[in-house]
């Protein structure tokens, strides 16, 4: 088949080979225009999905907007069978739904209709949820609504991090990419109407929310690290300087929030307590709970801000 990528991040990568894998014609590529970085902003980076399809010999198109008419001409020209939309970061308006033959399908991290909208990894995980998945959806105008044709299911450890689900969704959604357009080339795709119950929506993390809340149930606390690591990660403040906790575990013991409960760097909660694993000083390196001890003066008696 004929077939428009959109996609920008690493996670659409692998949706993108697995196109390419399968043999369809990928007859131009939309992502994210090229975007500063380095310390002072001066290196223009293009996207990760840029660099693979430059990689494969596609055409990129970085359009600042779709909704003019010369970018709807440009996709219509594109005569494509069907539009294939990962994680693009752009909305799409109705013109261009409307113009690939077989419409356009969106890969969803999440078990739709549970977590719709920007960031459902991160929110499956601090919602304590036990599982999440993939979804392919057909798209329509409003937000991840549309009808679902196939789902993947995926379990999420009781320690699993964002970064470790991530990987491991865009894997499997890649796999499921490829089901699902054989199944829409022979025809046997078939959608399914998202329920109007179990909507939740998947708001953008917003920085306000990272600082950790000693004084909530360990098993949140243990859920708002992990949903948030690595980035942009859940921190607390020791002398002035903010660390972040990139891996935990839920711990034995109980006593004021936030009080340092032992050697191990276990930390009482409002309800139970949990044990840092894997930290991150501002302006250092990740290390172990051990490591970082060494280094710091943190015995238990201590409370964390």
């Amino acid at each position: 088949m004929r077939i428009v990528f959109m996609g920008t991040p690493d996670f659409a990568v692998p949706t993108l080979v697995e196109i390419v894998g399968a043999g369809h014609e990928v007859v131009a590529v939309y992502t994210r225009a090229p975007a500063q970085a380095g310390r002072r902003g001066l290196e223009m980076v293009p996207s990760p999905v840029h660099r693979t399809a430059e990689r494969l010999g596609i055409p990129v198109l970085t359009p600042a907007t779709l909704r003019d008419a010369a970018a709807a001409e440009t996709f219509a020209a594109h005569q494509a069978d069907v539009a294939v939309v990962v994680a693009y970061g752009r909305i799409l308006p109705q013109n261009i739904l409307d113009l690939p033959t077989l419409g356009c399908l969106n890969l969803h991290a999440s078990l739709l209709p549970r977590w719709r909208g920007a960031a459902p990894i991160q929110r499956a995980i601090m919602a304590g949820d036990a599982e999440t998945g993939v979804a392919v959806m057909k798209m329509e105008a409003g937000l991840d609504t549309g009808p679902v044709g196939l789902v993947e299911r995926v379990a999420i450890g009781a320690d699993m991090t964002a970064g470790e689900l991530h990987d491991r969704l865009m894997i499997v959604g890649g796999d499921l990419i490829g089901r699902a357009l054989a199944a829409l080339e022979r025809g046997a795709l078939g959608f399914t109407p998202q329920p109007e119950d179990g909507v939740t929506y998947a708001a953008k993390i917003d920085k306000s929310e990272t600082r950790i809340d000693w004084g909530k149930p360990a098993k949140a606390v243990h859920d708002h690290i992990r949903g948030l690591s690595p980035f942009p990660g859940a921190w607390f403040e020791l002398d002035g300087v903010r660390v972040k906790v990139l891996r935990s575990t839920l711990g034995d013991g109980a006593g004021a929030p936030g009080t340092v409960l032992d050697e191990a760097l276990t930390i009482a909660c409002g309800d139970g307590a949990v044990r840092l694993v894997e930290v991150q000083k501002a302006g250092s390196r990740a290390m172990a709970a051990q490591e970082f001890l060494r280094g710091t003066a943190l015995g238990p008696g201590a409370v964390l801000a």
